[in-house]
């Protein structure tokens, strides 16, 4: 019911001969003359009233009569624009998130029911309304509902209700930067919750504008958002690279700002496949002089040197991650489980020149025949140089640098070549000692000549 202070006035508007203005300053005192507790109430009567509808489906009604009725049909187009824009302003005085939504969708419903459109939902009435004189006013109308449901952290909703804002309508000139505001909103809302598929449409949308856009922050929210997608994608690589260009973006960001999106830059370098082109990356992110502050910087340390990490390091690093980033894989393993075992893989390359399956099973905490497959693996991809003797259950390393070239990791059986190397290190070594003997010669020819024995 609405409050009396409110009622009230609406009668005194039935006598008024400005409707407009009178409407106006009810709407302009709405914290005066209304209360917490009947706001919603009090602003769904003055919106049905200015839009002279009952609507008898509604529990509230307006105080109506022959003579407001004759009253409020004064009110040209022009004022009712101005007054649904006092309206969405009254109801944003409130602070009130769930009156924001209520009331926004109740004022949809009444433009909708003024069409001649029987409506049901945010949609229904955006529909029933863009093609018509309001189209600016529902656009306003949805974001007021957007700004509530996002308040209320429903971002699904959030992403609906700005989807249905009319941006190809003729009735309204709709700039690039305001669609690519909309846009980007609507793909952050749908990334909040999971939904990839749908995120990356409006992305692709945002794609064949955002090139017109000259507003710095609307281009790092692109790019954040196409960082986002690419990591929700596992697509951990590319991901890497954009949140650590964004990290040194010249676009005003917070010092906290960035350091979160390096760390996410690291998370993602170290959730990559490993091989040469993940080892680019690490080598970048290692270098860069902000990384020791940050709690993942022991993990990018040991992966960017290749050292063998434990269990509890592991452990530790996961905590951080995203719940898309500790995701199942085809295997079972999860996506950082298997991004540690072909980083502990290849770790083992760089000590080892050979290691049977089932100490390698050992080491990686795996067993013998995954060791294996997915050793042969990151051969196969170009991740790793080797070789593998499945007769004597053997693997062989190659202490070259692979390429990351499909089918470039195999490395071919040469005749005799263990033995020309174990040939070479022993003529290295005995080169070393002579040049030994010869330093000696020449800084202490007495010493040499009483101890040295030929």
């Amino acid at each position: 019911m609405a409050n009396p202070k409110v009622a009230e006035a609406l009668t005194m508007v039935q006598t008024s001969s400005m409707p407009a203005i009178a409407f106006e300053s009810i709407l302009f005192n709405i914290q005066t003359i209304s209360s917490p507790q009947t706001a919603l109430n009090d602003l769904k009567v003055i919106i049905e009233a200015i839009c002279n509808n009952s609507h008898n489906n509604n529990t509230t009604t307006t105080p109506s009569s022959s003579d407001s009725q004759q009253q409020q049909k004064q009110l040209g187009v022009v004022a009712q624009r101005s007054l649904f824009n006092s309206f969405i302003a009254a109801a944003r005085t409130f602070n009130d998130p769930d009156l924001w939504v209520a009331a926004a969708n109740h004022a949809l419903e009444i433009l909708s029911a003024a069409s001649g459109q029987a409506s049901v939902s945010v949609s229904t009435a955006a529909s029933a309304t863009t093609s018509g004189t309001f189209a600016d006013e529902v656009a306003a109308l949805l974001r007021l509902a957007a700004d509530g449901y996002e308040a209320l952290e429903d971002n699904l909703a959030a992403a609906r209700a700005l989807s249905e804002i009319p941006l190809d309508s003729s009735q309204r000139r709709v700039s690039a930067e305001d669609r690519v505001r909309v846009w980007v909103r609507i793909v952050r809302n749908y990334l909040e919750v999971d939904d990839t598929a749908a995120a990356e449409t409006y992305l692709n949308k945002l794609k064949n504008v955002i090139y017109q856009v000259a507003d710095p922050a609307l281009n790092l929210h692109f790019r954040l958002s196409q960082a986002r997608i690419r990591d929700a994608k596992r697509e951990f690589l590319p991901a890497s690279q954009a949140y650590h260009d964004i990290s040194l973006s010249p676009a005003p960001i917070s010092d906290d700002e960035r350091l979160h999106t390096l760390s996410m830059a690291v998370k993602c370098a170290v959730l990559a496949p490993a091989g040469p082109l993940r080892s680019r990356v690490l080598g970048r992110l290692f270098k860069d002089e902000r990384s020791p502050n940050l709690p993942e910087f022991g993990m990018l340390e040991k992966m960017f040197f290749d050292r063998l990490l434990a269990a509890d390091e592991v452990q530790k690093f996961a905590e951080g991650l995203a719940p898309h980033q500790l995701a199942t894989t085809a295997d079972g393993s999860t996506v950082l489980a298997r991004a540690v075992v072909e980083h502990n893989l290849l770790g083992v390359s760089r000590l080892y020149s050979n290691i049977g399956f089932d100490a390698l099973g050992e080491l990686l905490g795996l067993g013998a025949d995954r060791a294996e497959d997915t050793t042969a693996k990151m051969i196969e991809q170009g991740r790793l140089v080797g070789r593998i003797d499945q007769i004597e259950r053997i693997i062989w390393f190659e202490h070259g640098e692979a390429s990351g070239e499909k089918g470039s990791g195999r490395a071919e059986v040469t005749a005799g070549k263990e033995m020309r190397r174990w040939d070479t290190n022993v003529q290295s070594l005995a080169e070393e000692v002579e040049n030994v003997t010869n330093a000696l010669q020449r800084e202490f020819p007495e010493f040499v000549a009483a101890n040295l024995v030929v």
